[in-house]
C-alpha cells in the first residue's frame, strides 16, 4: 500500500496546501463583488448578485469560474500524489495554477478578456499536467 494512503507517512505538501487556497479564491472574488456594489441582500444573495453590473458583475463571474475550476484541480493534485510523481514537480505546477488563477480573477475584474482567456488556459493546462505527471 502507498505510504500516503496508509496514514503513517502523510504530510501536507505545498501542493496539498494549494487545494484550500484554490477553495478560498471564490470567496475573495465574491467579497470584491459585494464590496463594489451597494444594497447587498443576504436573504436573496443570488438574485442580488445577478443584478450587478460592470466590475462587480465581473468579480461575481470570477467567483463562479473559480468554483468551476476547483474540483478538477483538487482531484489532479490528489491523483499526482497518489501516482508517486516527483513532489517538486507537483508543487511547482500547483503553485503555478494558484498564481494563474489569481491573475485570471484580476483580469476578469479588469475586463481584459484576451489575457484572461490565456490565463484560464494556463490554469487548465496545469490541471491537465498534474494528471499527466
Amino acid at each position: 500500500m502507498n505510504e500516503a494512503l496508509s496514514g503513517t507517512a502523510f504530510e501536507m505538501t505545498f501542493a496539498f496546501w494549494c487545494i484550500p487556497l484554490a477553495m478560498f479564491l471564490p470567496l475573495v472574488w465574491v467579497g470584491i463583488a459585494k464590496s463594489m456594489a451597494k444594497g447587498y441582500d443576504n436573504r436573496q444573495p443570488r438574485e442580488w448578485l445577478a443584478t450587478l453590473e460592470g466590475r462587480a458583475k465581473r468579480a461575481n463571474w470570477a467567483q463562479q469560474n473559480s468554483y468551476e475550476a476547483f474540483p478538477p484541480f483538487a482531484a489532479a493534485v490528489i491523483v499526482a500524489h497518489l501516482t508517486g510523481s516527483a513532489q517538486l514537480t507537483i508543487d511547482i505546477i500547483a503553485g503555478l495554477f494558484i498564481l494563474l488563477r489569481i491573475a485570471h480573477g484580476i483580469t476578469y475584474i479588469a475586463d481584459k478578456d484576451m489575457l484572461r482567456s490565456l490565463l484560464w488556459l494556463g490554469g487548465y493546462g496545469c490541471t491537465l499536467a498534474l494528471f499527466i505527471v
